[in-house]
């Protein structure tokens, strides 16, 4: 068994099970990938891959447990050269991060400016998805750091470090009905047509619970995964928006909209920054996680992770009105 092998079977199991595209992405032949699963399958006496003619169809059940298995070491592999790399040269190297647009787009510019100013030479990658994909990104090592609000407790191979807490404004027109109703309430909010996340992102879930709680029903008419998006669309006249506060940007957006607070009707959202659990964190990693989120020092991430039970620890040393609040 070669760890070429593993990386081959790896690396199609990544690319949906197309070895050409596999043999493009790893700079080498399609026949010689082939050849070496072949060989692979030969040695372990089980099929990894079964087969439609000379395609590969599915991954069968024992090539599921080798391919967890094979990740496992393919991530061991990696860490070892993480450590090789903090010792010979640590302030290079590369940095892939997968989140949100909302995260990308208004909470994470001036912690990559303050970043890159520290370390020009570390490469940063961002990867935006759903907040399931970055947890899944995470998860089977594609990127170091997922950046999201909800999903990752699902991941319990996941380190999770609390970052910050937000809430929501309501977005209107300035001659909008509900500038008047002084304090806003979700009774007045529920009379109109609403748009706002879709399910799934930038804490929609806690939105929902809102209005279920107070037995509401949410007049949902539109939903997008950008706030610039939902924005173009209040300013359209379909609905009343409801976005997260650091998402509307008062000197891009008081021209013609107004900004509610919306912090006493829904339940604070918190953000997580989470790697996956025996990820070799480099000296560079610890200090993007501490310009995200100050709090999470490296003598406090180190703590959590030296206790094992990392998500238990984390809520002992961090309450929610103790976390920064954007």
């Amino acid at each position: 068994m070669k760890l070429q092998q593993l990386r081959y079977i790896w690396e199609v199991a990544q690319h949906e099970l197309n070895v050409s595209q596999t043999a493009n992405a790893l700079f080498t032949s399609q026949p010689g990938i082939s050849k070496q699963i072949r060989l692979l399958e030969d040695e372990l006496g089980v099929e990894i891959f079964a087969r439609n003619g000379k395609h590969l169809s599915r991954v069968t059940p024992a090539g599921q447990a080798i391919l967890k298995l094979a990740g496992d070491v393919l991530r061991q592999v990696e860490s070892i050269r993480q450590v090789a790399l903090e010792f010979s040269d640590e302030a290079r190297g590369s940095l892939s991060v997968a989140t949100t647009h909302t995260q990308a787009r208004y909470r994470l510019p001036p912690v990559i400016e303050a970043f890159r100013k520290d370390y020009p030479d570390v490469a940063l990658h961002m990867h935006q998805g759903t907040p399931q994909q970055i947890a899944e990104m995470a998860a089977d090592g594609t990127v170091d750091f997922a950046i999201a609000t909800e999903a990752l407790e699902h991941f319990s191979d996941l380190v999770m470090l609390p970052a910050y807490q937000w809430n929501r404004a309501v977005v209107v027109p300035r001659d909008h009905p509900l500038t008047k109703v002084q304090p806003l309430t979700l009774e007045a909010v529920a009379q109109f047509p609403i748009v706002t996340y879709v399910f799934g992102f930038t804490g929609r879930s806690k939105l929902d619970e809102a209005f279920s709680q107070r037995g509401l029903a949410a007049n949902v008419v539109f939903t997008a995964t950008d706030a610039d998006v939902i924005k173009t669309y209040v300013r359209l006249g379909l609905g009343v928006g409801i976005i997260a506060q650091m998402a509307y940007e008062p000197e891009k957006d008081d021209r013609d909209l107004v900004a509610l607070d919306a912090g006493h009707l829904f339940e604070a959202s918190v953000t997580h920054i989470g790697f996956r659990r025996g990820t070799f964190l480099r000296g560079f990693m610890f200090d993007f996680i501490e310009t995200f989120a100050p709090h999470l020092t490296r003598p406090v991430v180190e703590s959590v992770l030296n206790r094992g039970d990392a998500r238990a620890e984390v809520d002992h040393l961090f309450k929610g009105s103790d976390l920064p609040m954007f």
